[in-house]
């Protein structure tokens, strides 16, 4: 039987098995794709505390490393289930194995809404960014597209035209659903043009890197040239395969405050999955700290 089994292998995971092991628990990691989660898409990561620069997989990379070193065990499978037992955790995968623990951290991040077109996940990195804050001043003084019209996009949009030549906003929806403050300021700056009831069409790449989107609306199809596209239309978290063990808030985050305590005892949420204003790197490394704690405490008074 394990002491922490974590679901999940990005930073938030792999930060909470550290200090498991740190605390002299044993630690799975559980992971179905790759470990690193969304900030392997980031060509660099300027913005970590001691980091003058890195790219989002040696991040990941060196995070797992570490963990691995710790004594920490990993999994590539894909964690189906859940049951909470008096004093055992199951957890179940699609692979068909049963793990025991005592004490879960559900740390399932999220996935960025994706346009569907031909080629955006190779474009990824190389021209597609979701994150103004990790990538904005990579791209100082050249145009932008975004594509969203919530608060999200807007926020985007405002920090990257305090760095960008020109922000062009494309929104699918007849008019842009963000708050009205929220667009006051941004549609007043000069740098900032928009686009509503326009689809993206398609992605214009030489040599894997992004040159522009085609866009199609009432008055027909043009093209854009940019040196970057901003997606902000949205997050889905994966957490419904859970929602017997933690409350869910409507948009599907596990409803858990900084403690990131549910309702089930010894069963945490940890990272971009759970209810919170800001998603960074910096928050989810705090709260896989935060939860790896909380288990230790349990398992030394409850187990």
């Amino acid at each position: 039987m394990y002491d922490v089994i974590v679901v999940g292998g990005g930073p938030a995971g792999m930060t909470a098995a550290l200090y498991a092991q740190r605390n002299g628990k044993q630690a799975l990691v559980i992971e179905k794709n790759g470990f690193g989660g969304q900030i392997t898409h980031s060509p660099k990561v300027e913005n970590y505390p001691g980091i003058l620069t890195m790219s989002g997989n040696e991040f990941a990379d060196k995070m797992l490393d570490q963990i691995l070193k710790q004594g920490a065990e990993i999994e590539f499978e894909n964690v189906t289930s859940v049951e909470s037992e008096e004093h055992c955790k199951k957890v179940y995968t699609e692979e068909g194995s049963v793990y025991e623990t005592k004490t879960v951290i559900l740390a399932t991040g999220v996935k960025h809404r994706m346009l569907g077109l031909p080629g955006e996940n190779e474009l990824v990195g190389e021209g597609i960014s979701f994150c103004a804050v990790c990538d904005g001043d990579f791209y100082k003084g050249l145009t932008v597209c975004v594509a969203g019209g919530g608060n999200s996009a807007l926020q985007e949009a405002i920090l990257l035209s305090e760095k960008c030549k020109e922000v062009i906003m494309l929104q699918d929806l007849p008019r842009f659903t963000g708050e009205e403050k929220l667009q006051e300021v941004l549609f007043s700056r000069p740098n900032v043009r928009s686009y509503t009831g326009v689809r993206i069409e398609e992605l214009l790449a030489v040599d894997g890197a992004l040159q522009g989107v085609r866009i199609s609306g009432e008055n027909g199809t043009q093209d854009i040239s940019c040196d970057g596209l901003f997606v902000a239309i949205g997050l889905i978290p994966e957490n419904d395969a859970f929602r017997g063990l933690a409350e869910l808030n409507d948009y599907g985050y596990f409803n858990s405050d900084e403690q990131c305590l549910t309702k089930t005892p010894g069963i945490y949420a940890a990272g971009d999955c759970r209810s919170k204003n800001v998603r960074q790197l910096t928050t989810a490394v705090a709260d896989g700290a935060q939860a790896a704690l909380a288990a230790c405490r349990y398992i030394d008074t409850a187990c």
